[in-house]
């Protein structure tokens, strides 16, 4: 017996286009044969996770038992952090996981999703799969255009997603910016400020923590991950800030465990290790000028980026570039699903691997 599964899927979800990661180091050694490889395409941390974090997952036991679903230790240890009660808090798979849930809790077929042009691939991928319409406000300087995502607001409007800094570009949004949008945000929209890159990005003066603003904004869902600056991408390990009220109702759809113990164990002890922190973001602020200097100093042009990558301007289509790159061993990203087809997305790698890419790219552009 056969029948057409397509028919039967909930709308939105056969016309979805699966999420592309970058591609796997392992992948690529598949494919050419390559010993070293470099990757420089997903933005996680090229320090990999802390040694007090390597230490506490070696020494935890009872894996044949289930972890604690409701993240009580690492909930304390975040709440703590923030200075907010426990049940502010709202644990993911990543933050990511977040970002579905807000999405299946508050939009259905019948409401509008409003995000930027060239933001984070994850929001029309929600949005389509609960089968609301998007609403895609053009950029501006390949950022939140902000006016105009307040001027795209109507009734079927319930859920805006706003990434600072976004992903791919980099872009970022001040204080004063951000909540001149929240305060003139009607009730019934529900805005996610996308932090993923909080701890990269909070060195600059004028930008915003959120997350001061969740007693004044009942409306408003801050999220971060363990996944950028913790090290943690391979341990899916994020969380969600909002009002008691909104944390209790994602909670509703929450996937039971949906955090594994090495992971909540983990993320606890990358919060207290404050001396990696330190190290990462340095780490990162020396790579961006090495990086900058080097695209600089090549004549391509880039979009500044508080984030830990950056996206170059080749002014002409990359996949050359790209797969030039790939024969020398290096893993970018290619952004042209973003609308961008003339960049390319560069992660800050350690001082080595950056200094192996700038020679190769140089070599490339020299043909």
């Amino acid at each position: 017996m056969s029948c057409d599964l397509f028919s039967l899927t909930t709308p939105g979800v056969a016309g979805l286009q699966p999420y592309h990661a970058g591609k796997p180091i392992e992948e690529l050694q598949r494919e050419l044969g390559l010993g070293e490889i470099i990757k420089l395409a997903s933005n996680e941390n090229p320090l990999g996770p802390s040694q007090q974090v390597l230490d506490t997952i070696a020494s935890t036991k009872n894996l044949s038992r289930y972890p604690d679903g409701n993240g009580y230790k690492l909930k304390k240890a975040l709440a703590e952090k923030h200075k907010i009660d426990i049940d502010h808090i709202t644990l993911g798979n990543g933050s990511n996981d977040i970002l579905e849930m807000v999405a299946r809790t508050f939009v259905n077929i019948e409401h509008q999703v409003i995000y930027s042009q060239h933001s984070f691939a994850v929001y029309p991928i929600v949005t389509q799969a609960v089968g609301a319409e998007h609403i895609v406000v053009p950029a501006d300087e390949w950022g939140h255009d902000l006016p105009a995502m307040l001027a795209a607001i109507t009734n079927k409007t319930r859920l805006m997603f706003i990434a600072n800094p976004n992903n791919p570009t980099g872009t970022w949004i001040d204080s004063e910016s951000l909540r001149h949008l929240l305060e003139n945000v009607p009730g019934h929209v529900i805005v996610l400020v996308d932090e993923a890159y909080f701890e990269y990005a909070a060195v600059e003066k004028d930008y915003p923590d959120t997350s001061l603003w969740l007693s004044e904004f009942s409306n408003l869902i801050v999220t971060r991950t363990f996944s950028k600056a913790y090290g943690l991408a391979g341990l899916r390990v994020g969380y969600g800030l909002s009002h008691p009220d909104l944390a209790g109702l994602l909670n509703r759809v929450r996937q039971p465990f949906n955090n594994n113990s090495l992971a909540l164990v983990a993320a606890e002890t990358a919060l207290h290790d404050k001396q990696y922190i330190k190290h990462s973001i340095t780490m990162n602020q020396s790579g961006m000028q090495m990086l900058t200097k080097a695209l600089d100093s090549l004549g391509l042009g880039f979009i500044p980026s508080k984030g830990n990558f950056i996206c170059a301007d080749f002014k002409q289509p990359t996949v050359g570039i790209y797969q030039a790159l790939l024969k020398a061993g290096i893993i970018v990203r290619s952004v042209a699903n973003y609308d961008m087809p003339n960049h390319l997305r560069i992660s800050v790698g350690l001082e080595s691997e950056n200094i192996r890419f700038i020679n190769e790219l140089t070599k490339i552009m020299a043909v």
